[in-house]
């Protein structure tokens, strides 16, 4: 490691003023300061956002269901509103990691890191979810941007994440056995806006693929997507699977999704 400031406000107010200045953010630190120790990273100045309360915690407004940035893995996966309007979430947060990953890492840091093998980007696009900042409301669709790329202005921290409830969602992941990411990950949902599905762990970033949202639309069935076409070609392929591989895997854990999604 090397010397760096490590600030630890207990507001929002004292983080803003830190960011504003040029500090990095610290969320649960999962994947910052691995990157710190090997030296792909060097802030000088870090701002660790674990002491302010505000930013931790779930709750239910109206239809939606509001989880702070700061909430722990575990914790959405623990929650009893979590599990009660969107079990898939729950689910998902569930299996990310291991344990100890799930009791540091964070939704609000994971989504600003937007790992092109996360799990919370798919379930952030599939269910149509509004990132909340300090500064605006931005929608899923327009927050992720690609290769650990999103729509946050330097300075700019996520505050909390609002789901709305769907009729039906799940996800399936089919998991990299060492670092536990999705080798592929596919969220589906039946939302009041028709059928989404967002796919993880394929290349640059998650997406959304309208071939399979619009098969659910006609037929909210794993049948419905088993003859729908997946370019390989928008696929990445390395070590760990190629791209035809992975394109057949999108079919296969969309259709175990689905099925989960309807109870099977």
């Amino acid at each position: 490691m090397y010397a760096f400031t490590l600030e630890q406000p207990k507001t929002l107010a004292d983080a803003k003023r830190f960011s504003s200045g040029g500090a990095q953010p610290l969320a649960g630190g999962q994947t910052l300061i691995a990157s710190m120790k090997q030296r792909l990273l060097r802030p000088e100045n870090l701002v660790d956002l674990g002491g302010i309360a505000d930013l931790r915690g779930v709750k239910v407004e109206g239809q939606n269901v509001v989880i702070g940035a700061m909430t722990c893995h575990q914790d959405v996966a623990n929650n009893a509103d979590v599990r009660k309007h969107i079990p898939a979430l729950a689910a998902l947060a569930d299996g990310i990691g291991d344990r100890q990953v799930r009791a540091r890492g964070t939704i609000g840091g994971s989504l600003a890191n937007n790992d092109p093998a996360a799990c919370y980007p798919s379930a952030v696009l599939g269910l149509g979810a509004t990132v909340v900042t300090d500064k605006r409301e931005i929608a899923a669709d327009d927050f992720f941007q690609g290769l650990y790329t999103t729509a946050l202005e330097p300075g700019e921290l996520i505050t909390a994440v609002r789901f709305p409830v769907p009729t039906k969602a799940a996800y399936a992941k089919f998991r990299q056995p060492a670092s536990r990411f999705a080798l592929v990950g596919v969220f589906v949902a039946q939302t009041a806006g028709g059928a989404r599905v967002a796919i993880t762990g394929t290349g640059n970033g998650v997406f959304r693929h309208k071939g399979l949202e619009a098969a659910l639309g006609k037929s909210f069935t794993p049948d419905a997507v088993k003859d729908v076409a997946i370019d390989a070609s928008d696929i990445s392929g390395d070590l760990h699977a190629s791209a035809a591989y992975r394109a057949h895997l999108v079919t296969v854990q969309t259709q175990a999704a689905v099925r989960q999604a309807n109870g099977g």
